[in-house]
Formats: C-alpha cells, sequence, structure tokens
C-alpha cells in the first residue's frame, strides 16, 4: 500500500525544461542546485556535463559543442546553478532577449514583382552619364520590366505603365513617359512563355514514353 502511495504521476510532476534529456537528468541539475558545498558542485556539474557529452557522441566535432551544454545545463537548472563555466554564463534575459526585426529588401513593395534585381539595375543606370549607353541601358530594363510584368499580371500591358513604374523606382531620374521608344511587343513575351511551357511539358511526355520502352507487354 506503501508503494502505491509513494508513486509520481506526470500529472503531478514538474514540467521539464528540456525534455529531450528525461526526468532522470532534471533531478540531477537539481540535485547539483541544491548543493551548498561550491568545490562539490562544481564536481557534480562536471559530471553532468561529461553524461551530456556522452548521450550526444555524434555531436563532440561540432563547433562549440561543450559551450552549448553548459547553456543547457543552466537552462535545466533554471539559471539557479552558480558554478564556475569554462564559458560565458548564458543569463534568463539574454535568452528572451527579442532579436531586432530585419527590414524588408523591397522598397517598393506594390511593385514587387519585379523583383529586387530591377531596383538595382535602376540604381546603376542612374550613376550613369546621360547619353546612348545609359538610353539602351534604361530602354533594356523598361523591356525587363514588361517581361516580369507579364509573367505575374496580365496578358497585355501597355508601354505607357511601364515607363510610368520606371519612373517611380527611379525617383523621377529616369522618364520615358513621353518617349516615343516602342517596347518588345506583349505577344513575343507570352509565345517564348509558351514555347517553354510546351517544351518542358513535351520533355516529361518523351521521358515517360522511354522509359516504357524496356517494359515487356502482355
Amino acid at each position: 500500500m506503501n508503494t502505491v502511495e509513494n508513486l509520481e504521476y506526470n500529472t503531478e510532476r514538474s514540467k521539464l525544461i528540456i525534455p529531450e534529456y528525461g526526468r532522470h537528468f532534471q533531478k540531477m541539475v537539481d540535485h547539483a542546485v541544491s548543493i551548498a558545498d561550491a568545490e562539490e558542485r562544481n564536481k557534480v556539474a562536471q559530471s553532468i556535463i561529461s553524461v551530456m557529452g556522452n548521450l550526444q557522441p555524434h555531436l563532440r566535432d561540432v563547433p562549440d559543442f561543450q559551450h552549448k551544454l553548459w547553456d543547457q545545463l543552466f537552462i535545466m537548472s533554471d539559471f539557479k546553478l552558480d558554478v564556475e563555466s569554462p564559458f560565458p554564463i548564458t543569463t534568463k534575459e539574454m535568452l528572451q532577449e527579442r532579436p531586432e526585426p530585419l527590414e524588408y529588401p523591397q522598397n517598393f513593395p506594390k511593385y514587387r514583382f519585379y523583383g529586387n534585381n530591377i531596383k538595382r539595375m535602376i540604381d546603376i543606370a542612374i550613376q550613369w552619364e546621360k547619353g546612348d549607353m545609359r538610353d539602351g541601358l534604361e530602354y533594356a530594363i523598361a523591356n525587363h520590366m514588361k517581361k516580369c510584368y507579364l509573367n505575374w499580371n496580365k496578358d497585355t500591358v501597355y508601354d505607357k505603365a511601364i515607363f510610368k513604374h520606371l519612373y517611380e523606382l527611379s525617383d523621377g531620374q529616369i522618364n520615358l513617359v513621353d518617349s516615343k521608344e516602342v517596347l518588345t511587343d506583349s505577344g513575343q513575351f507570352l509565345k517564348q512563355r509558351v514555347t517553354k511551357s510546351t517544351r518542358s511539358t513535351g520533355s516529361g511526355k518523351k521521358g515517360q514514353r522511354s522509359n516504357n520502352r524496356g517494359k515487356k507487354r502482355y
């Protein structure tokens, strides 16, 4: 009867901080925290680190492996373990600190279908001296923008719409709105897209036919 009364149920136990190590390992860490003698506490901590390393032999060659083990030990002790660590001790505040939000690289999210490379090309074109070479680059950029637009949007687009987008993306430094230049016809871009799609589909069917040649028919 006494044995039944002394049984522990998971619902009554404290939550495991790192479940991968198991309940017995957590008890070892809790015992180390409760040791009053500093020298003995350090010895027990070193022994725990040694056992942790033996449980993960495949990670011994990983850089900073020992550092990670010590971090895990302090985390499992809820940062209450007072021992000498060969590495800088990670605090609870450091662990809970949120990283700074990353800036989204796209400056014009409503024109994200053009991609960041187009914006980089525009920035380079702006730095060039005005002349035939820059005019040619601006026209090539506008043409590529039209191709990108047709890949992700409608089946047709007016050149003036592309020129307006280019004007916005260049902060008004490239103005082809009143230009008489004519970009590649939308149908040409669409034809190329259909041709690529047909080739990829055809190559798949061809592969299927070749795979069936060696099979016996019954």
